[in-house]
């Protein structure tokens, strides 16, 4: 079976096809500046190589179009006929308290990712476009919806309700739902592979830290709290997002500098964070390559962003009563050393030691805690798209038993 992955955002398309026999990426890349001048396909070759493909890409639907075209191209494609293709799973950010677990896409269930718009205005419009782009050019086949807070859906409401009135969550469905969920669910499932333990009897941290990022407590294989709240802002301090904030910050300073909701919302997400701190980028490489040379905002936001991971780490161990295993995964988890470094220092009352030479590693599954920590700090590489191509593969299965 060939199943093929989408990540459709507002303006781009980020795509993986698999041979689900071998679980094999047959091929890979994605589409940038959808609607946008100067559209391109970045395509990753079989040589491990990339290719730039410029290309007019008005829509999704035309995005989707020419995914397809190089899938087919006899040079750099992997495929004869788009009938090769058996199923599509789409990554859907959010699902809201709709759907809590993945499904065929039909139209009540396209119906219901649109009606969560509001929530996730930019995420789901962009996952939506690119589901009818798909039914357009191919409406025989199956299509999977993969819900990226769906595996959060098992948090107690007293962890993911609001201190606020309650007919706003019922009215407007207003509480934590949580995101990276199939990061956090592959990952957590991994390092009990990796270790030869039962999940069923861990209680684990995953720290997904990349330009986004959050933590989770997994306890017993189920998800009893998160960092990310209504939307992806809470949480963490981020690359360009302020995490964690008291809400009359926003209202004061909508108030002083005279910004409506929209233009507040777009402070917070795309001008706080690290680079607001720093002034300089979102980008953790530059600004440790600042910090490296005396720049003092960037030491700060250094401090500041390794402090919060550390909290998080505190109170979910707290909440679990302990802790078995501390994951840590996504672009900075897996190859930023001193951000796990200085996360992990001060944690030696929960049983966390840290091996700094079995740290100073990038990118690869290893433990990096030393042999007499009594918590197994880990790292492991995520793999999202591979968790969306199996469970669309195991929906599409259930589907033809039935």
């Amino acid at each position: 079976m060939n199943i093929l992955v989408l990540n459709c955002g507002s303006s781009s398309i980020k795509y993986k096809l698999y041979n689900m026999d071998s679980e094999s990426v047959l091929a890979q890349g994605g589409a940038e500046r959808i609607g946008l001048d100067e559209a391109f396909v970045k395509v990753t070759l079989k040589d491990g190589s990339k290719k730039k493909i410029m290309h007019d890409m008005p829509d999704h639907k035309e995005g989707v179009k020419f995914v397809f075209d190089l899938l087919l191209d006899k040079e750099i494609g992997s495929i004869k006929s788009l009938d090769d293709i058996d199923a599509v799973g789409h990554r859907v950010v959010q699902g809201g308290d709709l759907f809590e677990k993945s499904c065929l896409i039909t139209k009540e269930v396209e119906a219901g990712i649109e009606g969560l718009i509001d929530l996730a205005p930019v995420h789901n419009l962009g996952h939506l476009r690119g589901i009818r782009a798909v039914n357009a050019l191919m409406p025989k086949t199956p299509q999977v919806a993969v819900f990226d807070n769906a595996f959060h859906s098992t948090m107690p409401q007293y962890a993911y309700m609001y201190a606020i009135p309650y007919e706003y969550y019922e009215k407007y469905h207003v509480r934590r739902y949580g995101f990276h969920g199939t990061s956090h669910r592959y990952v957590s499932q991994r390092v009990c592979d990796m270790l030869g333990v039962d999940i069923k009897k861990q209680r684990i941290i995953t720290c997904h830290i990349g330009n986004g990022a959050s933590v989770a407590a997994i306890k017993g294989g189920k998800v009893i709290d998160t960092s990310m709240g209504l939307t992806p802002l809470e949480g963490l301090m981020m690359g360009s997002r302020s995490g964690d904030i008291d809400a009359s910050v926003v209202t004061y300073l909508m108030e002083k500098l005279d910004k409506k909701p929209q233009e507040m919302a777009d402070l917070l997400n795309k001008e706080s964070g690290v680079l607001g701190i720093t002034g300089i980028s979102s980008d953790m490489r530059e600004i440790e390559n600042a910090y490296e040379q005396g720049n003092e905002r960037a030491t700060l936001a250094l401090q500041m962003y390794n402090y919060r991971i550390k909290k998080y780490i505190g109170a979910y161990a707290a909440a679990m009563g302990g802790v078995d295993i501390i994951v840590w995964t996504a672009g900075v988890g897996e190859n930023q050393v001193s951000t796990r470094l200085e996360s992990c220092s001060g944690l030696e009352f929960l049983g966390v030691k840290i091996d700094v030479e079995r740290n100073n590693v990038r990118g690869k599954e290893t433990i990096i805690s030393s042999d007499d920590s009594k918590v197994k700090v880990v790292l492991v590489p995520t793999d999202e798209e591979i968790v969306i191509a199996r469970d669309t593969r195991d929906v599409v299965n259930s589907l033809e038993k039935n």
